[in-house]
């Protein structure tokens, strides 16, 4: 599994100038063509780097784009954990309904790095912190079957998402929202 390396508690400013053009150049450069046809010199160019700065920094492009990406994951369980007391079991917290609808600019990228049914480079990063938030917020209420339930919510909610980026559901961006809430709602009810 290719992933970004692990980053100091306090990164040097520096480094995280030239992370943060580098992840600016690949979105720039996804919105006019697809990952898979993109390489590294014309990636390096757009960021104004060279090329020995790129792989100081990322294996190859495929970890840049997950470190790209990551706010997508991050933004992903704030919007599913956005919500105090009882939820509403019909309609997604408005932050989970902004979150697929903030998808569709950079869907493409999004859809090379989720495979269908939420594997891929990031889905095994969402999956990953999503179980985890789960996890510790059931354990905080102390509900049953906390890794049970926690792995349920990461597993459908990472492959919904993966299944609507690659079309294999037909709903707008709220619709979408809505009916992964009801599942994970469910799941959370279930136990």
């Amino acid at each position: 599994m290719t992933g970004t390396p692990p980053r100091p508690a306090a990164e040097d400013p520096r480094a995280a100038r030239t992370r943060a053009r580098l992840r600016a150049a690949l979105l720039a450069e996804c919105a006019e063509r697809p990952l898979a046809e993109l390489g590294v010199a014309a990636l390096v160019r757009r960021a104004g780097v060279g090329r020995a700065t790129f792989y100081v920094h990322y294996d190859d492009l495929e970890a840049l784009a997950v470190d790209a990406c990551a706010d997508v994951v991050r933004d992903a369980v704030d919007a599913l954990h956005a919500w105090r007391g009882r939820p509403d079991p019909v309609h997604a917290p408005p932050a989970l309904r902004d979150f697929f609808a903030g998808l569709v600019p950079h869907k493409e990228l999004y859809r090379e790095l989720l495979a269908p049914g939420g594997g891929g480079p990031l889905g095994r990063v969402l999956h990953r912190d999503l179980r985890a938030r789960s996890l510790a917020e059931r354990e905080l209420a102390g509900a049953a079957d906390a890794p049970l339930v926690a792995s349920a919510v990461a597993a459908t909610f990472a492959g919904v998402l993966a299944d609507w980026l690659h079309g294999l559901l037909d709903a707008a961006p709220g619709e979408v929202a809505d009916q992964v809430w009801q599942l994970l709602v469910a799941l959370h009810m279930s136990r």
